[in-house]
């Protein structure tokens, strides 16, 4: 005889049943059933940039910056690294420094959050700005799983804005600005990803990005840039991010050394300068923000920010520097993977097979002629060996039904290759061509 459950899951938050938190869980579990697949689903960063990464040595490179640049006593130093350590962050200064130098954003180290990884800075943001559900959030369509999930977490409801080969429609973000309006609510925050967006790998051009800055003011909403994959841009072709852009204080950014560093020291931040009126005066949004932080994670671990500080030290306080060697092999994985689908599909394409072929990012979309639901997915590992992902997981409105992802990041070149003929042949036989 079981026992009775403790809990029923409609006594449980409404997140824990959206699909949202159980895609990544989903194909970790079909990677887990077919190891021996060549798997284009992780957008995980390559390993190779952690082989010979020695903590201890960045570690004693930002005690040093302590002492000689900042002149705290040694002893004060090191025991800053084992405290707690402040809501809003230690290495603010540097970021602030490098964000200027490398990407033009002038921002105080007051002005920056540092978060346990980006997803933090995503989840006080909105929780920040988002006062009660009259406040909607519009993301693009397809949009990145983190921030629709954090959303979810916090009630937020969220709108989807049409994702063209241009990036977000600002003509149809307008339209959901006015619709919002008609019921009696208000678009608060607009979430985009200007450059090599995940899932869509597209790029805003430069005229798209005032456009948006032009509307957020029309419309009175904040812009919450996330640039995970901007530095992956060819260094003949790069943008200014939206931040870099803003005049009147409309864009959060938010930032990760995941990519550019790596993924386990779990550091991230946000940059925002907006100002909060209060009774008594004024404060930045940025301390709002650290204020919320102490009732989620305290601080952001003192040792991982000393590393991170150790990385943009070694690499002359620059964001590109640390990023240069990471994404020269991005830039060529995904230069591989597209030359590898024009090498095994190009000649005799299968007929409704297309695919994009972005300049920067971790990410190849392909459009297919049937559903790239679970089954075929299945057939995908088991039978051929190779994996990718659904589109669909991606979509508020129920489209990229047909459309699947491919991520070049984590696999050598030969392994690419490999997993493009295994996918070549699986797309032939099973897509009805």
């Amino acid at each position: 005889m079981s026992a009775a459950p403790d809990l029923h899951r409609q006594d449980l938050h409404a997140s824990l049943a959206d699909p949202v938190l159980g895609s990544v869980a989903f194909l970790n579990e079909v990677m887990d059933r077919h190891p021996d697949a060549i798997s284009f689903a992780p957008g995980a960063p390559h390993p190779e940039f952690v082989r010979h990464l020695d903590t201890r040595a960045l570690t004693d490179r930002y005690l040093a910056h302590l002492v000689d640049d900042r002149g705290l006593d040694p002893a004060r130093a090191e025991r800053l690294l084992y405290e707690y350590g402040p809501a809003q962050g230690l290495i603010n200064d540097l970021v602030a420094e490098a964000l200027h130098a490398d990407q033009g954003i002038r921002a105080d180290a007051r002005d920056i959050v540092i978060t346990v990884g980006a997803q933090e800075a995503m989840l006080l943001t909105l929780r920040a700005l988002f006062r009660d559900t009259g406040d909607v959030l519009a993301v693009a369509d397809p949009c990145f799983v983190g921030i629709v999930g954090a959303a979810r977490l916090l009630d937020i409801p969220v709108v989807a804005v049409r994702e063209g080969p241009t990036g977000l429609d600002a003509d149809d973000l307008a339209a959901r600005c006015h619709e919002a309006r008609a019921a009696g609510r208000r678009v608060r925050a607009c979430y985009v990803a200007p450059d090599f967006s995940n899932p869509g790998g597209v790029r805003m051009p430069l005229g798209p990005r005032h456009r948006l800055l032009g509307l957020a003011a029309r419309e009175d909403l904040l812009l919450v840039e996330d640039n995970a994959y901007g530095f992956t841009a060819p260094e003949d072709d790069t943008l200014p991010g939206l931040k870099a852009l803003d005049t009147e204080r409309r864009v959060i950014h938010l930032g990760t050394f995941a990519k550019v560093g790596f993924p386990g020291a779990r550091v991230g931040y946000a940059v925002a300068d907006q100002r909060v009126r209060h009774a008594d005066g004024e404060r930045r949004l940025a301390e709002e923000l650290a204020d919320l932080k102490t009732m989620v994670t305290v601080n952001t671990s003192p040792l991982s920010q000393a590393v991170v500080g150790g990385l943009l030290l070694e690499h002359g306080r620059s964001l590109t520097e640390l990023a240069r060697r990471k994404a020269e092999r991005y830039r060529r994985n995904l230069a591989c993977l597209v030359d590898a689908l024009e090498r095994h599909l190009a000649d005799d394409p299968p007929p409704g097979v297309t695919w994009s072929r972005p300049a920067g990012g971790f990410f190849v979309r392909v459009d297919l002629p049937v559903r790239a639901d679970a089954a075929l997915l299945e057939t995908s590992a088991a039978d051929y060996g190779v994996l990718w992902t659904p589109m669909s997981q991606f979509s508020l409105t129920g489209g990229g039904d047909r459309q699947i992802r491919l991520s070049c990041s984590y696999l050598e070149p030969d392994r690419i290759d490999t997993g493009v003929r295994r996918l070549a042949a699986f797309l032939r036989k099973e897509t009805g061509a």
